[in-house]
């Protein structure tokens, strides 16, 4: 186990030097390319800005505006048919736009329900098997200037059914209800 510690500990840095030993001896310019580097990641994160920007005042909207509570009380029954908590539906929503809204959503059902309660297993195992579409979406097709995202939204989504589906099957059988 001491192993694993100090490796994990030391393994950046032995792959930061081992990268920068074989630039050198390759004759690349090592600093000058990681400051170029540098200089084009801050770029990047300023174009990335007004993107992010709208999408938290979007997620701001949906949220405060009631539209979450319309669509939660709309699917309810529907959940109820199948088991499904209706606790567990803010949070499904909510990642596949914001993976910071969602860990708020999920840390406030665990702090409710606990960790080792259905709800509680539910949001963990559903905050893992999803992914935030619409986040990587609009910041980093924005970002290199992808306008064209209609198949990418699609699969995103699509993926984020199953993995939401596949999430409640799971602990389900693994957990029971």
């Amino acid at each position: 186990m001491a192993i694993i510690t100090a490796l994990s500990i030391w393994i950046i840095p032995i792959l930061i030097g081992m990268i920068l030993v074989h630039g050198t001896y390759k004759g690349i310019p090592t600093y000058e390319t990681f400051v170029d580097g540098g200089k084009e990641g801050f770029s990047m994160a300023i174009s990335i800005i007004p993107y992010l920007v709208g999408m938290l005042v979007a997620i701001g909207v949906f949220r405060a505006s009631g539209a979450m509570d319309m669509v939660l009380n709309t699917i309810k029954p529907f959940l109820a048919i199948f088991g499904v908590p209706s606790e567990i539906v803010p949070l499904a929503i909510i990642r596949p736009i914001s993976g910071t809204g969602a860990l708020g959503i999920m840390s406030d059902l665990l702090k409710q329900y606990t960790p080792d309660s259905f709800i509680g297993r539910l949001a963990s195992t559903l905050q893992s098997s999803t992914d935030t579409t619409f986040y990587v979406l609009t910041v980093y097709f924005g970002a290199v200037g992808i306008h064209k995202t209609g198949d990418a939204l699609k699969v995103g989504l699509l993926a984020d059914c199953v993995g939401v589906i596949s999430s409640i099957i799971f602990v389900s059988l693994i957990f029971g209800r």
